[in-house]
């Protein structure tokens, strides 16, 4: 895996996760996913009062790759934070099942997911740790 700046990553995600819509569970979420052609695309948790219809950041990010030509990743970084307020403080924020299946759809078990507190404070994880035994069509993952 090509080498790549996480905290550059980490600061993308932190800066996105103020446009995050989330008046129903406070939970602010921004995502940053690098493409494997070093571009970064960015996306928001976006809530609905319908629930399921809202997005989680991660695959809003990869909507705005994906509609971008991008089809290859490296990593994604995640940070979530309840009500927008740092007092409150923030914790480490996993993709949700669904997060994790749809990203298997376009990268391989490598694919590293940051989850930040900070810049200072992430943890590292693979997406083949994540989601052991993925369910896939045609991929080989």
């Amino acid at each position: 895996m090509a080498e790549y700046d996480k905290k550059e990553l980490i600061k993308a995600a932190i800066e996105v996760r103020k446009n995050a819509y989330a008046p129903y569970s406070g939970f602010y979420v921004g995502a940053a996913l690098l493409a494997e052609s070093g571009k970064v695309y960015t996306g928001a948790n976006v809530e609905n009062c319908s629930f399921p219809v809202g997005t989680c950041a991660e695959r809003s990010a990869f909507a705005a790759a994906i509609s971008s030509g991008e089809r290859k990743f490296t990593a994604v970084c995640i940070v979530g934070e309840k009500n927008n307020n740092p007092l409150l403080g923030a914790d480490y924020c996993m993709p949700c099942g669904m997060c994790r299946q749809f990203m298997t759809e376009f990268c391989d078990k490598d694919f590293e997911i940051i989850s930040a507190k900070n810049e200072e404070d992430y943890k590292v994880s693979r997406l083949g740790d994540l989601m052991p035994g993925a369910f896939m069509l045609f991929a080989g993952f």
